[in-house]
Parts: structure tokens; C-alpha cells; sequence
């Protein structure tokens, strides 16, 4: 499906990021596994490139610095001679982020919100200038259905976890940037999707993973190799004609 596209994959060493990656070298593509943490990324490249004859490599990203993003937009077209696409994955937070409404400051609303839709705007602007000027390119930004429909706090109820506000904030806002930079561009031989998953199972409290399934059509929570294949749908010619749309998976749980 992907064959001999570059694409890179922003947190590619984090839980979704891993499998995405793979799955892009899989499919014929270059994953460049893009992450502030350069040993993790080394380290996630080095398995997917002992699966995959070695389509694939690790580079450090900050998502928050323009002058990282920069250097990486130009390392890679220096190296490959073109960049297909990226995928906005990345999720930076600080510390407290995931408290309870009632316990969140305002500084750490302020610091996560912003490092995180301000991250994903940085990638979209610098990335979506060079594929203008290249004639062709694909954003794909990571959003989730709780950047559409109403915390369902039930499910989280008797447990430690919560839906955090700020998260809510960010997705619901990456969602309308989708829009915003698919409109800005067209024309342009850029395209902008964006991908909602529902909740992907990383150790939560049974109690949780069981009132989640109870909503769902038959699986519950997602595992990263249940998001891979939407994602690659939305990487390859199979979806040209798409621009400004939300694809969601997540089993039902949002109907």
C-alpha cells in the first residue's frame, strides 16, 4: 500500500507510535520513527528493521521546537530526495496532567493544552509548507472520539482513573485544526485527515475495561494493531480523494 513512501510518525516509540510504524514498513513504506526520546525511537526502528529488511529509521523530534521540526523537514528531504506524509502522534504532557477537574491548575491546563495542539500545529505548518511546495503530501493528526462526543464518566466511576479535561481540549481542537489546514491547503496537492480511536488497552483497572466493553459492539478497548490499519487506509492512494474528514474506530463505543 505504501511502497516507497517516507512517511514519519511523530512519538513513534510510544505505544500507538510502535505499531504504526511497523505497520508503514510492512506496507512497503519508510517509517521514520520521529521521537524526543532518540534511544527509544533507535530502539523501536532496530525491531521493526529486523522484521522489515530495514525500512525504517530512528530521528530525534521535539514537536515543540520549530527549530527541531525545521531540521528534520530538511534532513529527511536532503536524504530522500521527497517526505510523503507524517503522522501527528506525539503527546506531550507534563507531570499532572491526568488529574480530576476540581484538582487541575491552571498553569498545567495551560502548559498541556498548549504544548500539545501547539506541537501538532508546528508539525502541520512546517511539514504542510514543504509538501505545497513539492506538489504532494498526506498530515494525518491523532485525535480520539472524546474529541467529538461527551466524556462518558460512568465508566470511569470506582476507579483512580479519569477523562482529563485538558485532553478533551486538545482533541476537540486537533479535529477542527484538521479542518482548518485541509481547507488552507486544497489545491495545493496536500491532504489533511485526522483518526479518532476509542480507548486502546495499555494495563487499565479491570473494573474500567469491563464497563468500556459493556458499550461497545464486541472487543471494548482497542488494541494499537486495531488503529494501524485505518491509519494506513488514510496513508495510501486507496484514500486520495479524502481531505478534512475524521475517521473514527473505536468498536461502537461512540454510537
Amino acid at each position: 500500500m505504501l511502497d516507497d513512501k517516507v512517511v514519519v510518525v511523530t512519538g513513534g516509540a510510544g505505544l500507538i507510535g510502535r505499531d504504526f510504524s511497523r505497520g508503514i514498513a510492512e506496507s512497503g513504506g519508510l517509517a521514520v520513527v520521529a521521537d524526543r526520546d532518540k534511544e527509544a525511537a533507535a530502539r523501536v526502528a532496530a525491531e521493526v528493521a529486523a522484521e522489515n529488511s530495514g525500512r525504517v529509521e530512528a530521528v530525534a523530534l521535539d514537536i515543540t521546537n520549530p527549530e527541531s521540526v525545521k531540521k528534520l523537514v530538511q534532513e529527511l528531504q536532503a536524504r530522500h530526495g521527497h517526505i510523503d506524509a507524517v503522522v501527528n502522534n506525539a503527546y506531550p504532557r507534563n507531570c499532572n496532567f491526568g488529574r480530576s477537574l476540581e484538582d487541575v491548575a491552571y498553569a498545567d491546563f495551560y502548559e498541556n493544552v498548549g504544548t500539545h495542539i501547539g506541537g501538532y500545529f508546528l508539525v502541520s505548518q512546517q511539514f504542510g509548507i514543504f509538501f505545497r511546495g513539492q506538489g504532494h503530501g498526506n498530515i494525518v493528526n491523532m485525535a480520539s472520539i472524546y474529541g467529538f462526543m461527551a466524556p462518558r464518566f460512568g465508566v470511569y466511576a470506582g476507579t483512580s482513573m479519569t477523562m482529563p479535561v485538558e485532553y478533551a481540549a486538545i482533541k476537540s481542537a486537533i479535529i477542527h485544526l484538521t479542518r482548518y489546514l485541509a481547507q488552507y491547503f486544497k489545491g495545493s496537492g496536500v491532504r489533511v485527515n485526522c483518526l479518532s480511536p476509542g480507548g486502546v488497552w495499555n494495563e487499565q483497572e479491570r473494573s474500567f475495561v469491563d464497563k468500556y466493553a459493556s458499550l461497545c459492539r464486541s472487543k471494548g478497548l482497542l488494541e494499537p494493531s486495531d488503529v494501524t490499519g485505518c491509519l494506513l487506509f488514510l496513508l495510501s492512494d486507496a484514500s486520495e480523494h479524502m481531505t478534512g474528514h475524521n475517521l473514527v474506530v473505536d468498536d461502537g463505543f461512540s454510537i
